[in-house]
Parts: structure tokens; C-alpha cells; sequence
């Protein structure tokens, strides 16, 4: 990962976390019911989800209390606009967003001296069947402060009221009171320490619960995708609720998605375009072994791409070169078929979110589209992360420089 690093690609946006802040980060896990941590420094994202303290409990979503229960912490006022960089739902950011355009301005007082604990209740206990997903509606967001802040302040206007009356200001006991109270926790009269409780709605998303989920259900029929193979099995046994059900890996999945308006394509467009050369460079890059020159310089100069396409076996040579092949042919006739030329993982590649849809759902199926066929390397980088960062580990060295450059140029 040095050289994303190098190229600030890989979380560049984390906060540092030292000193105090990790004391009242300790004591915000302690709160939801998880062991504190025992680094001394780390780092954090926008919804307080730290990579170093995952790695340190070899749990990646260590504040979730179960699938159904997510937390988040918010110990800074700069994790306002940060990413989410390992969401558990693809609404997390959002509901982040919604947390600091509402309450902003008392997080920013808050943090000075407190931390705070998120509970994004979804009114789920915890899943017992696959589509329990289909359970996500209405999320409410509740706040807690660590050591009772906001509790502490109504003691303390409690006593100032009681200073008020008759003669108890020259209640030396009543002082004492007062004054303990301002040293351990400051004066908090005039703090607005009330963080109402939030609540947001879902539409279509993505979750990680049983391995992986999108619910697309802002269509003409609800649709929901597995990426686990063992809980698509499970799920389709299910005869209660009225959604169509896929597992990511089904060729009638695509065919579905265009019949209801979520997907499309237009091959003759989509060849002028820098995303095509994207993919069809990454396509050849996974056909070429033994290569006399870097992958790196063979995708970037014409004459090498030329010269090393034509290296390879007339059968390789014609899926790579597959959509070109099938527009020469279209333009002959068109008795010729898509499915009978063009590789079925390129033509999936092509696809992109229906033009009609909002940006919210664009980006969700572009997400989906990448993961069913993972062959537009930046395109992998913005809308599936984590998903890159897996694959990116198993690239050959120049190859993954090309990536970088390309990420880079596109930023």
C-alpha cells in the first residue's frame, strides 16, 4: 500500500488521534459495551471507525454490536465532511452528513472537553433470516455524551437554582457543592449539551450484513442481490416476501436490471470513450504473462499495446478486442448477437446507471456494476474502496502504477 500511500490514495483524509482524545475514545467504547483500545495513537474517519484499532481487535467492524447494531464516536469537530471509509451501509456517510448539519454547531462545543456516542438504532434487535434487511426503514440516531456530561449539567443548574432561594447563598455546604461540581466538569450553565434524537430514511442501499446486500426497492418490484452464495440459498426458501431475489454471479441479474430501468448501455457510444480504453488496457493487462516490458508502458504506448495484442492467442485476442469486432460486424449486418461476440465480463463492464435515476441510486449501481464485473480500475476506486484495496494487493508491480497514474489523473 506504500505507493497509494505515496499518492495519497489510500485513507488521506484520517484524523490523528493522540493524548486526551484517546482517553475519551476509550471511554466512548466502554460505553457502547466494547473493550477499550491499547494504542496510544491512531487514526480515525468521519464516523470515529479507526483502521489501526480494527487491525488491533482483528474485527473489522468492531462498533457493531452485531449486524443490526452499529455505533459510531465523534471526538473531533473535524470528522464533519470526512469519509466513511468502511461503511457498514452505503448510507452511513449520509446519515453523518445529517448528524453535522444538524447539531454542528453543539458538536463543535461539545468536543472541546467531551465525546460522543452515536446509536443508529434501526428498530432490529438482531437478524435472524437473510431478508431481515428488508427490515431497514426509519433509523433513529440518539446521542450519549461519555461520563454523563449533559446529566452532570442538569445537577448543577439544580444546585445553582437551589443557591437562588432564600438564604442558601451563605450555605457554605451548598458552596462546597457548587464549587466541586465547576472544578471537575467546568461551568456548565450556559452549554447547549441537548442533542435531540435524529431520524433517518432509508430507500435503496447496500449493507454488509450476511456478507454483503444490495435492496433495491425504489423500482418497478423490489429486487435484492446477494453476494454470498450460502445466503442467496437461504434467502430464496423465503415465500413471504414479494421481492426478486439474485445471487451477483447470475447472467438473468443483468438482464433484469435493464428490463426495469436501472441499468443501460450503448456500446457504440461507450467506445469513444477514455472508460472503454480503461477497461480494455485492464483486460489486456489480465491476458499478458512474461512480459518483456513493464505493464505500465505496454498500456500506455500504443505501439506496445499493438505489438503484445497481437502476441496472444487469436481466441484471447478477439475477447479483448471483442466490441470493436461486433460494431465491424453490426455495420455489415445486423443478424449478429452481442452475446455471441462480446465477452459477457466486458459487455457487463460496459453497463452504466440509467440515465433517469438520481445521483443518490446512481452511485449505488455503479457500486453494484463494479462488483459484478470489476474491470474499471477507477471507477473500483471511487464506488468500492475496500474492494479495490483487496484487489489492488494482488496486481503485478507495474501494473499497479499504471493504476495509480490513472486514479491520479482522474482526481
Amino acid at each position: 500500500m506504500q505507493k497509494l500511500k505515496a499518492a495519497n490514495l489510500y485513507r488521506s483524509e484520517l484524523i490523528p488521534i493522540s493524548g486526551k482524545l484517546v482517553e475519551r475514545y476509550n471511554q466512548c467504547l466502554t460505553k457502547l459495551g466494547f473493550t477499550p483500545t491499547k494504542l496510544t495513537n491512531f487514526s480515525i474517519d468521519g464516523i470515529g471507525w479507526s483502521p489501526e484499532i480494527a487491525e488491533e481487535k482483528k474485527e473489522v467492524y468492531y462498533l457493531n454490536n452485531g449486524d443490526a447494531n452499529p455505533h459510531g464516536i465523534i471526538i473531533s469537530p473535524l470528522q464533519k465532511g470526512k469519509p466513511v471509509y468502511n461503511p457498514f451501509h452505503t448510507f452511513d456517510r449520509d446519515m453523518m452528513q445529517h448528524v453535522f448539519k444538524t447539531h454542528g454547531d453543539k458538536i463543535n462545543d461539545i468536543t472541546r472537553d467531551c465525546a460522543i456516542c452515536i446509536d443508529f438504532d434501526q428498530h432490529i434487535d438482531a437478524f435472524y433470516e437473510p431478508l431481515d434487511v428488508l427490515k431497514y426503514n426509519d433509523v433513529a440516531i440518539r446521542f450519549h455524551l461519555i461520563n454523563d456530561l449533559d446529566k452532570i449539567q442538569k445537577q448543577q443548574l439544580q444546585l445553582v437554582e437551589k443557591f437562588k432561594v432564600g438564604h442558601n447563598f451563605i450555605d457554605e455546604d451548598l458552596h462546597e457543592q457548587l464549587l466541586a461540581s465547576a472544578k471537575a466538569h467546568g461551568d456548565l450553565r450556559n452549554r447547549d449539551l441537548n442533542l435531540h434524537e435524529l431520524h433517518f430514511t432509508t430507500d435503496s442501499f447496500y449493507t454488509k450484513a450476511f456478507n454483503g446486500v444490495y435492496v433495491l426497492r425504489d423500482f418497478i418490484t423490489p429486487i435484492v442481490v446477494f453476494e454470498d452464495e450460502k445466503w442467496y440459498k437461504e434467502a430464496i426458501k423465503d415465500t413471504i416476501h414479494e421481492v426478486i431475489i439474485f445471487h451477483m454471479s447470475q447472467p438473468e441479474l443483468m438482464e433484469k436490471l435493464r428490463d426495469h430501468v436501472i441499468i443501460e448501455y450503448d456500446l457504440e457510444e461507450v467506445v469513444k470513450t477514455k472508460r472503454y480504453e480503461r477497461i480494455k488496457k485492464f483486460m489486456l493487462s489480465q491476458c499478458l504473462k512474461d512480459t518483456q516490458h513493464p505493464i505500465k508502458d505496454i498500456l500506455n504506448d500504443n505501439v506496445l499495446f499493438k505489438s503484445y495484442l497481437n502476441k496472444l492467442d487469436i481466441d484471447t485476442r478477439k475477447k479483448v478486442m471483442s466490441v470493436e469486432l461486433y460494431l465491424e460486424k453490426l455495420e455489415v449486418s445486423n443478424q449478429y448477437k452481442i452475446a455471441d461476440i462480446v465477452d459477457v465480463k466486458l459487455f457487463n463492464a460496459l453497463h452504466e446507471p440509467h440515465s433517469s435515476l438520481d445521483a443518490k441510486h446512481q452511485d449505488l449501481i455503479w457500486k453494484l456494476l463494479v462488483n459484478i464485473s470489476p474491470m474499471d480500475v477507477l471507477f473500483l476506486y471511487w464506488y468500492d474502496k475496500e474492494q479495490f484495496y483487496v484487489t489492488y494487493n494482488t496486481w503485478d508491480e507495474s501494473l499497479k502504477d499504471w493504476v495509480i497514474e490513472v486514479i491520479s489523473n482522474n482526481i
